[in-house]
């Protein structure tokens, strides 16, 4: 029903002139959704959510000649993306859609009243509108207060909202990691009811609502909520397995607990306050081996011996089904990987060239593995943290140090794959790569010794060859 509207000088002038444009051609336009939330949060950027009674093609008719730019990638599903200015507006035709029970797609069914098509919203404080341009609130089901009470509720009952979007369920827990809202109680026990119903959504929409999630202000919130609802044990099962029983003794730590807890500590350490995604997603990932390498020991000792490289596995395999871009996938598992290095240094017992092996693997992700390393300190033992701390100052200066003096984050063999073939008078194939790797062992080794130097060990590794 229409509300006095609590959004007085918030609606953004372009808003406004693409409201008269259709009211002029007798379509109605509103401003909807996430854009009128995030207005009444304070939190409102550039991106704009409408809808209208008009049907995509018409959509595009009406803008063709107002729009700076269009898109069409979402209209078979009612949306057109337009560009004026510095805005975007995504306008979607009233719609609702629903899952078959054996489909990962929605089916679209074009609507005809603005009240329907917030009745099929995800969330009460995601079901709210603004008509344009007369500036006329909707909020038919009590959004402005359960945004006051931080609330999510679905607008139907939790079973039908999940019903027809099973996805919803991963939204619930995105919305409490990213706005820090509480589920009402009805709508967290459907999620547990029907979690299996997420299995019919496809790994792509999956992926994107969990890497929203992780991306969020409050990701354990969300986490949490996905695993006391069983959702998780479905989307990322590596996660509620973490959760080992502890042995009588209390021996060693919640695993579970760690994560969450190296989760916060990486997000401590992130700059400017921008989620770093590669780094959240170790942080949460990197004791995932720890499961399948338990091992008890003697005198209730537990061990979870390589727990990094079956960790990196299982990280590429998820992150893989999941559909996240290579590049992605291959700097969280080489983080996972590495993360336990650090622990061979000791009280600095390294040598130069460990210390350059170490930079050379990490490569480009060096500050990153800084960071891992040290939020995945957890001990509530002062003394130690403290020495932990201390020891990897140590190691950080060190690698400073190097980089000074030979530009460790750029090293190469002091002779290329030319100057390879020329000096041993072969051309390219495999004896190259052998000879290039004893070149760049023998820089790490040595540091830099100079191209006569180099040369030199070169002549006397390929004597010693076959």
């Amino acid at each position: 029903m229409p509300q006095s509207n609590p959004l007085p000088h918030k609606i953004a002038p372009v808003a406004d002139e693409l409201g008269e444009l259709f009211a002029a051609r007798g379509h109605e336009l509103a401003l909807v959704g996430g854009s009128v939330r995030d207005i009444l949060l304070g939190r409102a950027g550039n991106d704009l959510d409408l809808t209208t009674d008009a049907r995509p093609e018409r959509v595009l008719e009406l803008v063709k000649d107002w729009a700076d730019s269009v898109w069409t990638i979402g209209i078979d599903f009612g949306t057109v993306g337009v560009r004026k200015g510095g805005w975007l507006l995504e306008i979607t035709t009233y719609r609702s859609e629903s899952y078959d029970p054996k489909s990962r797609k929605p089916e679209v069914v074009y609507g005809e009243t603005l009240e329907a098509d917030l009745a099929r919203r995800d969330f009460a404080v995601n079901a709210m509108a603004v008509r344009l341009p007369a500036h006329e609130f909707v909020d038919p089901y009590g959004g402005v207060s359960d945004l006051s009470a931080r609330l999510l509720r679905t607008p139907a009952t939790p079973e039908q909202s999940f019903g027809d979007d099973p996805l919803r369920m991963l939204r619930a827990a995105r919305f409490a990691a990213q706005l820090g809202f509480t589920v009402a109680p009805e709508t967290v026990a459907a999620m547990t009811e029907m979690a299996e119903r997420i299995e019919i959504v496809s790994a792509e929409r999956i992926r994107d609502e969990l890497d929203k999630l992780i991306c969020g202000a409050q990701p354990r919130a969300g986490l949490t909520l996905l695993v006391e609802t069983g959702l998780a044990a479905r989307v990322l099962p590596e996660l509620p397995k973490l959760r080992l029983e502890i042995d009588e003794h209390h021996r060693h730590k919640d695993v579970y607990e760690h994560t969450l807890t190296v989760l916060d500590q990486a997000m401590a350490q992130e700059e400017d306050g921008k989620a770093d995604r590669v780094l959240r997603w170790s942080a949460l990932m990197h004791d995932v081996g720890k499961p399948k390498t338990r091992r008890h020991e003697a005198a209730g000792r537990v061990s979870f011996h390589h727990h990094e490289v079956v960790g990196a596995q299982l990280t590429r395999k998820r992150m893989t089904e999941l559909r996240f871009p290579k590049d992605i996938v291959a700097d969280v598992s080489q983080l996972v990987e590495l993360h336990l290095r650090f622990h061979g240094y000791g009280t600095g017992e390294w040598t130069d060239s460990a210390v350059r092996r170490y930079v050379r693997d990490a490569g480009h992700l060096l500050d990153r593995l800084h960071k891992l390393t040290r939020a995945d300190c957890t001990t509530r033992n002062k003394r130690k943290a403290a020495a932990l701390s201390r020891t990897y100052d140590q190691l950080e200066e060190r690698i400073a140090r190097l980089a000074e003096q030979e530009e460790l984050a750029k090293i190469r063999p002091e002779l290329d794959g030319n100057d390879i073939q020329r000096i041993l008078g072969v051309g390219p194939g495999p004896v190259i790569g052998r000879a290039y790797k004893f070149l760049l062992d023998l820089r790490l080794d040595k540091g830099v010794i100079g191209a006569e130097a180099a040369e030199a060990a070169l002549l006397e590794w390929a004597r010693g060859q076959k």
